[in-house]
C-alpha cells in the first residue's frame, strides 16, 4: 500500500501532542492553525516566504492565535466548572512571567488575557517592573512571589496606587516584618499572601518543588506565628489569600487533587484563627501533553476540563463543609498557555550512515583472521539462527576492538572488520525484523545503524531542557509527510559537544520513548527542515552561549481563519559582534589584533596582499553575520 498523510499522523502521534493545532495537508506539509476549527497555514511555505524575506535557518515560529485560544480555553474550563458546581467565587489566572519573558509574547497574553482577567505572576524584581510597565487592567492581579527586599516590597506596594491589585506573597516568615514596615512607612495597606509549604507532593521531574522540603513556603508553625504578628499589628485583615505550589507539569491529576485537598484545609483554618483570605493561589502544575502516552512525565492523565472541575469541586466541599465563603480562584498556567504556540524550526545540513548493503572491501586470503570470521559471518546469515549470528558477531567485534587497542590489528585491518561488522548488521536486522522472537535484537540493531543528521541548531540555546533534564519534545519532519521515511536517525547540533544531540523520540506504538526519529533521505541540493514543537515554555530563557551559538531569527505571526498570515514581528537573531559583546569581546579590539598579527605576516612573507584583503573581509563578515551557518 502507497504511504498517505494519514500515516504520518499516526507515526508522529501529532492528533495525541498537537491539541488540534497542527495536521497535514494534501501536499505533505505540516500545518499549523490558531484554533482546532480553522484553516490551517502551510508550515513549509511560511518557512520558504521568511526565508524569502531575509531571515535565516534556525527560524522560531510563534503563533499569536494559538496563545489568545489557549487563554480562553483555559477560562472557559473554569467558567464552566463554576457553573456545573455552583461556585460562588470567580476565577482569575495569572501568566508567571519567567516561563517565557519574550516581551512581544507578554504584551500579547496581556492583550488578550484583558477580557479575561488574566494577570500576571513575578518572580523577581525585574519580572514585577515589567508587570507594572505591561498590565494596566484593574480586573487581573499581580502575584509577586519569589526573594524579596525592602526595594522589591515598596515597589509592590506603590503599585497599588496605580490602581493595580498586587499580592505580596510571603515565600519566607522573614518577609513578614519587611512588609510591616514598608506599608507603615508608606501609609498603604498591603495586600499580603502566604505560601503554604503541603506536605502533599507533585509527580514528575519538578516534583521538588513541593512537599516539606521545598524551597518557598511556610510551615504550620510560620503560619500560626504570622497570624499572631498580624493580629498584634491590627493587619490580620491585609491577610487576603493563600498560595501553594507543587510543581510544574504534573503529570497525574491525583497529585494534583490530593494538594488541593491539604490546601483546602489550611485555607479554612485560616478562617477559624480570625483570617478573612478571599483568594486561593493553585499555583501551576497544570501539564500539557508532549508525547500522548497519558502515564509518563511528559504527559498527562487528564484534560484542562478535568483539571479546572477538580480545583473548583474540592475546594466548593471543603468550603461548604465548614460553612465558610467560596473564595476567588488563581491558577499560574504559564506552560498550558505558551507551549504550544512556538516552535523551532532547522535545516539538515549533512548525514553519516553506519548501514551497508554489501561490503566496500574485498577480503584476501592475506587478511587477519578475525576479518575472515567476520566475513564467514556475513555470508552464512540466515533467519533461523539470528540469536546464535547476533551473539557470534557482538563476540567478533569487541575481538576487533581488543586487537586494535592492543596493536595486533592495523587500521586497514579494522577498516576492513568494520565494514563487514556493519554490512552483517545491516543485513541480519532485516532478518531479526520478520522474527517475532528476535525483537529485541531488532531494536538494539536499530540502535546502531541508526544514522545521524547533523542540523542547523544548538541544542543548549535553543531546547535546554532536552539536555538538561531529557525533556521530550514532539519532533518532526515538516516536508515530504506523503512520502514514507525510509531513514532512523539521531539528530547532533553544531556544538562541538557530545551532549548536543538529541536521541530519544516519540514512540506512538507503546507510549514510551525510542532512539531514533524517523525521517526522508536528504537531497542535500534542496532544504530539508525538521520541526522542534512545543517549545514554548522555558526553552528561550533557558537558553546558554555554549560555542556561542546565540538567539535564533524569530518570527510571530497570526493566522486567519482564512489561512492567510500576518507577520506581527521580525526579531533577528544574535549577531557574533553582539554575543561577543555580551563576554567582553568587543570589535574594534579584535579586529586591531587580527590587523597587527596581518602585518607581521605580511612583512615576514607568510602572508600576501590579497590574502590579507580575503582574510580581512570575511573576519568582518563573520562578526556581522548570524551565529548559525547561512
Amino acid at each position: 500500500m502507497s504511504w498517505t498523510t494519514k500515516d504520518s499522523e499516526d507515526l508522529y502521534g501529532i492528533n495525541d501532542w498537537g491539541a488540534g493545532y497542527f495536521s497535514i495537508n494534501s501536499k505533505g506539509n505540516m500545518e499549523v492553525r490558531g484554533s482546532k476549527n480553522e484553516k490551517g497555514l502551510d508550515l513549509a511555505q511560511l518557512i520558504e516566504d521568511l526565508c524569502d524575506r531575509g531571515l535565516r535557518p534556525p527560524i522560531l515560529v510563534r503563533v499569536g492565535n494559538i496563545l489568545e485560544n489557549r487563554v480562553k480555553l483555559l477560562t472557559d474550563c473554569f467558567a464552566n466548572a463554576i457553573k456545573e458546581y455552583e461556585y460562588n467565587g470567580l476565577y482569575c489566572g495569572v501568566y508567571p512571567i519567567k516561563v517565557n519573558q519574550q516581551k512581544n509574547l507578554v504584551e500579547e497574553l496581556v492583550e488578550f488575557g484583558k477580557k479575561k482577567n488574566l494577570g500576571l505572576e513575578c518572580g523577581s524584581k525585574p519580572e514585577l517592573l515589567v508587570a507594572l510597565a505591561l498590565m494596566d487592567s484593574k480586573d487581573a492581579h499581580i502575584v509577586c512571589n519569589g526573594f524579596k527586599d525592602d526595594e522589591y516590597i515598596e515597589t509592590a506596594l506603590l503599585s497599588q496606587k496605580l490602581g493595580r491589585s498586587t499580592f505580596i506573597v510571603m515565600d519566607r516568615f522573614a518577609e513578614l516584618d519587611i512588609i510591616i514596615k514598608a506599608a507603615k512607612k508608606l501609609n498603604i495597606k498591603p495586600q499580603i499572601g502566604l505560601r503554604a509549604k503541603l506536605t502533599a507532593k507533585g509527580a514528575g521531574r519538578w516534583n521538588e518543588s513541593s512537599g516539606t522540603k521545598s524551597k518557598f513556603g511556610l510551615t504550620p508553625t510560620e503560619i500560626i506565628r504570622t497570624l499572631e504578628i498580624l493580629k498584634q499589628e491590627k493587619m490580620l485583615d491585609c491577610l487576603e489569600l493563600l498560595h501553594f505550589h507543587i510543581g510544574s507539569q504534573v503529570p497525574s491529576i491525583q497529585n494534583i487533587k490530593t494538594s488541593i485537598k491539604e490546601a483546602g484545609r489550611f485555607f479554612t483554618e485560616l478562617y477559624e484563627l480570625g483570617a478573612k483570605p478571599s483568594f486561593i493561589d493553585v499555583g501551576g502544575g497544570l501539564g500539557v501533553d508532549y508525547d500522548g502516552s497519558g502515564h509518563s512525565e511528559n504527559s498527562t492523565n487528564y484534560t484542562e476540563q478535568e483539571y479546572a472541575n477538580d480545583v473548583v469541586s474540592i475546594i466548593s466541599d471543603v468550603c461548604n463543609s465548614s460553612k465558610i465563603p467560596h473564595p476567588n480562584i488563581i491558577s499560574e498556567s504559564g506552560r498550558f498557555l505558551v507551549a504550544h504556540s512556538s516552535m523551532l524550526i532547522f535545516d539538515v545540513l549533512g548525514t553519516m550512515d553506519v548501514k551497508r548493503s554489501k561490503p566496500y572491501f574485498d577480503v584476501s586470503k592475506d587478511d587477519h583472521q578475525v576479518v575472515h570470521d567476520l566475513k564467514e559471518i556475513h555470508d552464512s546469515l540466515s533467519p533461523e539462527r539470528v540469536n546464535e549470528h547476533y551473539n557470534d558477531l557482538i563476540e567478533k567485534w569487541n575481538d576487533v576492538y581488543n586487537l586494535f587497542s592492543y596493536g595486533a590489528l592495523g587500521l586497514k585491518q579494522r577498516a576492513k572488520a568494520e565494514d563487514l561488522y556493519w554490512a552483517a548488521a545491516t543485513k541480519l536486522s532485516k532478518m531479526a525484523k520478520k522474527d517475532e522472537d528476535s525483537e529485541d535484537i531488532y531494536w538494539a540493531l536499530q540502535k546502531e545503524l541508526s544514522s545521524i543528521y547533523f542540523c542547523n541548531f544548538s541544542v543548549f540555546q535553543s531546547l535546554p531542557d532536552s539536555w538538561a533534564v531529557k525533556q521530550l519534545f514532539p519532533m518532526m519532519p515538516i516536508q515530504r509527510l506523503n512520502e514514507k521515511p525510509q531513514e532512523r536517525v539521531t539528530l547532533v547540533d553544531l556544538t562541538c559537544d557530545s551532549d548536543g544531540k538529541i536521541e530519544n523520540f516519540i514512540d506512538t506504538d507503546t507510549g514510551s520513548t525510542q532512539s531514533f526519529l524517523e525521517v526522508h533521505d536528504v537531497n542535500m541540493k534542496e532544504p530539508y527542515y525538521i520541526g522542534a514543537f512545543m517549545a514554548g515554555a522555558y526553552q528561550e530563557i533557558l537558553g546558554d552561549l555554549h560555542n556561542l551559538f546565540g538567539d535564533t531569527d524569530m518570527a510571530y505571526v497570526t493566522i486567519g481563519k482564512s489561512g492567510k498570515y500576518v507577520v506581527n514581528h521580525v526579531v533577528e537573531g544574535d549577531s557574533v559582534n553582539e554575543v561577543l559583546g555580551y563576554l567582553g569581546y568587543y570589535k574594534n579590539e579584535l579586529q586591531e589584533k587580527l590587523r597587527k598579527d596581518m602585518e607581521q605576516s605580511i612583512e615576514s612573507g607568510s602572508l600576501n596582499y590579497k590574502e590579507a584583503r580575503l582574510l580581512k573581509r570575511h573576519y568582518e563578515e563573520g562578526l556581522s553575520g548570524y551565529t548559525y551557518l547561512e
